[in-house]
């Protein structure tokens, strides 16, 4: 099931792939996992040496990360996994990498929302990103680190500064919306998980999570009410898992999970593979916020296209309008962090 994961959104026309990983003489990619040794950066990694896209994998992390490398490195598939420890490994780790992962940071407790977790991951994501930018400017950067509406500004802000900025290979991983919205709608409708395509745009927090129902592949329709709490609890899933998990941590499996169908549309894209369409948090001029996720036609260099909201209802408008106070200053409050950052 495992060779299920990736998969773009069918709502744009991409469904041919559906959730295979495709194969080519070009699946010689290096992926690093930044924060390798944590609730998301194990599984997630254990998905990525499952896969033959891979065929390098580099784990970093603070602490643990030899003993996650050893244990990786006993699965009966090609990808050679190393793991870096500290600070002084992480130039080594990055170097030709084609795809970085970042998951690195503190995960939400009960009661917290994504931006309590600023002052402690906007700084190791700064970090972070400023060694991505010195080692491997070149790559493609998935941020997972919350809160992704203001660590994708800090990223941009960070690159900018080392002069190698290029908002197309910039994105901030919101892949666990979409499988929410997708594994919801099935349930409601008795339908196929694996069959539903759920665009889901804006940002990756609350109500700026704004998921196009009325966009879904398979067409489906639900009463009002039924449609407002469907899309609250889509906008409410991590506080679900949060509040379960009764002070355990956050999402880690399913993020895990998102976090490896993004990174398999993105080298599936780079390898050369048409029509691989995922939604991302990225630089954006679709709407008044300057960041902003929306469907994405991925290529050999990252976006080849935005493909932007397309036709959407009344509700999904005000839904917009009223997310962009919100994003804009999550957005703001990342840029001002970055600028000031040693």
């Amino acid at each position: 099931m495992l060779s299920r994961i990736a998969r773009p959104a069918a709502a744009t026309g991409a469904g041919a792939l559906r959730r295979g990983i495709a194969t080519s003489a070009q699946n010689n990619a290096k992926v690093a996992v930044l924060g390798a040794s944590g609730g998301i950066g194990q599984p997630l990694s254990l998905l990525l040496k499952n896969s033959p896209l891979v065929s390098k994998l580099s784990l970093y992390d603070i602490a643990h990360t030899p003993g996650v490398a050893a244990d990786l490195s006993h699965i009966e598939t090609k990808a050679n996994v190393k793991g870096f420890m500290g600070p002084q490994q992480l130039p080594e780790c990055l170097k030709g990498c084609n795809v970085v992962v970042i998951p690195a940071g503190v995960p939400r407790k009960p009661g917290m929302t994504r931006d309590d977790l600023f002052n402690t991951n906007a700084s190791i994501v700064a970090t972070l990103t400023s060694a991505c930018a010195k080692h491997c400017p070149e790559a493609m950067i998935c941020i997972i680190s919350n809160p992704v509406n203001s660590t994708i500004p800090i990223t941009s802000e960070v690159f900018k500064k080392h002069g190698v900025y290029n908002p197309k290979k910039i994105f901030g991983v919101t892949t666990l919306d979409i499988v929410r919205a997708n594994t919801f709608v099935a349930e409601l409708k008795g339908l196929d998980p694996a069959q539903v395509s759920v665009p889901v745009i804006g940002g990756h927090a609350g109500k700026t999570i704004i998921p196009l129902i009325s966009q879904c592949t398979p067409k489906v329709d639900f009463p009002h009410d039924q449609l407002i709490k469907l899309t609250g609890r889509i906008q409410e899933a991590g506080t679900e898992v949060v509040q379960a998990k009764a002070g355990a941590g956050s999402a880690t499996l399913s993020m895990a999970y998102a976090g490896a169908r993004f990174v398999f549309s993105l080298l599936n894209a780079i390898n050369g593979k048409e029509g691989v369409i995922e939604c991302a948090f990225v630089r954006s001029d679709e709407t008044e916020s300057p960041y902003f996720s929306t469907p994405l036609l991925l290529g050999k260099n990252g976006i080849e296209k935005n493909l932007g909201i397309g036709k959407i209802t009344s509700f999904e408008q005000q839904m917009v309008a009223d997310a962009m106070s919100e994003l804009k200053a999550s957005v703001k409050k990342g840029e001002e962090f970055a600028k000031n950052f040693k």
